[in-house]
């Protein structure tokens, strides 16, 4: 790989992980490193496994002060050279200890580890997250009281007049996806001011979130060579649509067949699909505090935003926690795939891809059933209506969601005691960073943090 990656013209590669706070973290080594460093890693103290989103520093039990190393280690497989950050390549650590053994904390590994207790089952995931973002000028960048970033646009949403003004942009971000082999299923702007959408194809495993700092990486560099910015952050603006990170998935048996097409289940699952999708929603409350972890997620998370706010579940339905998506006749066996709508630009993908698998694992386990589906917008039904369907609110602020979070032994036993006290206590400590302030200053907190 690193003969390969040189002769491509790499000459430095930036070895990534995703915090708690979602927040992509890096250290950087010459070409000529990278095979010593994948087999020692590069240290980085093991108190970023409790970084707040603003820098700031918490403590869990066994994280509690300056002592203490992990040691990056880069997954050879995840490299990939930067079409659009000429001499570059970034790469996926998992994070271990100075005896080489797994770091507890490391999302990277929890995702892993899920994977290969799904693959015990005889099954494979494949799936893609789906990257909203916002696109315009910062000014007067990271100085006090920075104003608000003009839009590259104000609308109207999914319009050509919009892929117009910003085709040089999309044009540059198209061909850079497809030169370093990560691929681009569709282009559009979307709905929000300054909002565009990309996705990407679907990979299988691990690659699937290792894809999505690549992708990221890779917008924020053409962005940047078209002077412009870009932010994932859940909310831009107050009081608009937020960026989504939907996730994504279908379920694939060794005979490779798609479980989510062909069964005698609800839209055409087979049991194995209807089982795991039952224990993803169970799960939903808690896992939306690792989807959408930050104070400023519950500023999207409302009603009437197609943010996927309701715990139920629905074919095509954009308001329900989980999305059905069957495909076009002809295609299903191939497209049918199962969205979670309640993610957002501040999840740790790993984290988040972790958290699923393990909640479907449950539900494939204890061989759960899906209630009935949701084919209305749940906010236009009454609330005993609701009540009786058993559709309720997902968790509308971060406090609720940790409580959720907390309550869950699905979560806590996958993650392992380090992993699930370090998460909550980062939870915690933004919780309490950011509390008393209003929304526009809980926007500005977030916005270039992701």
């Amino acid at each position: 790989m690193a003969r390969r990656l040189a002769a491509g013209g790499v000459e430095a590669v930036a070895l990534a992980m995703v915090d708690p706070a979602g927040v992509t973290r890096v250290k950087c080594i010459p070409i000529r490193r990278f095979e010593e460093v994948a087999r020692f890693g590069v240290g980085l103290s093991n108190v970023f496994s409790v970084f707040l989103v603003n820098d700031d520093i918490t403590s869990s039990p066994g994280i509690e002060g300056p002592s203490g190393d992990t040691r990056l280690v880069p997954d050879p497989a995840s490299a990939v050279a930067l079409a659009a950050s000429p001499g570059w390549a970034l790469a996926a650590v998992d994070q271990r200890d100075q005896e080489g053994d797994p770091w507890p904390p490391c999302g990277r590994t929890f995702a892993r580890r899920m994977l290969e207790r799904l693959a015990d089952h005889g099954l494979e995931l494949r799936g893609a997250y789906e990257l909203e973002f916002f696109l315009g000028n910062r000014i007067s960048a990271r100085e006090a009281g920075e104003p608000d970033p003009i839009p590259a646009h104000a609308g109207p949403g999914y319009s050509a007049p919009v892929l117009a003004d910003q085709e040089p942009f999309a044009t540059e971000l198209i061909r850079a996806l497809e030169t370093q082999g990560t691929g681009v299923m569709q282009f559009h702007p979307e709905y929000s001011t300054g909002q565009f959408e990309i996705s990407v194809p679907h990979r299988t495993g691990i690659a699937l979130a290792d894809t999505n700092l690549v992708a990221r990486h890779t917008i924020r560099a053409v962005a940047r060579s078209n002077g412009l910015a870009v932010s994932f952050a859940p909310v831009v603006f107050a009081g608009l649509v937020g960026n989504g990170d939907h996730l994504h998935f279908s379920l694939w048996n060794r005979r490779g067949r798609n479980l989510f097409h062909g069964g005698d289940g609800p839209e055409g699952m087979t049991r194995e699909a209807e089982a795991f999708s039952a224990g993803v929603l169970e799960s939903l409350p808690a896992i939306v505090a690792v989807s959408c972890p930050s104070v400023a997620s519950y500023l999207r998370l409302q009603p009437h935003r197609w943010a996927g706010p309701w715990a139920c579940w629905g074919r095509e339905n954009r308001e329900a926690g989980l999305r059905f998506v069957t495909g076009m006749v002809g295609s299903r066996s191939e497209a049918a795939n199962l969205e979670i709508k309640p993610v957002d630009g501040g999840g740790n993908p790993y984290l988040v891809l972790g958290s699923v698998v393990a909640a479907g694992l449950d539900g494939l386990e204890r061989d759960l059933r899906l209630p009935e589906p949701t084919t209305e917008d749940p906010a236009s039904l009454s609330a005993a209506v609701r009540r009786r369907r058993g559709i309720s609110r997902l968790p509308s602020s971060l406090d609720v969601a940790i409580r959720e979070l907390e309550g869950s032994s699905v979560l806590r036993e996958a993650m392992g005691d380090m992993l699930f006290d370090s998460f909550a206590a980062t939870r915690k400590g933004e919780l309490a960073a950011f509390d008393g302030m209003d929304d526009e200053a809980v926007v500005r907190a977030h916005r270039w943090r992701y």
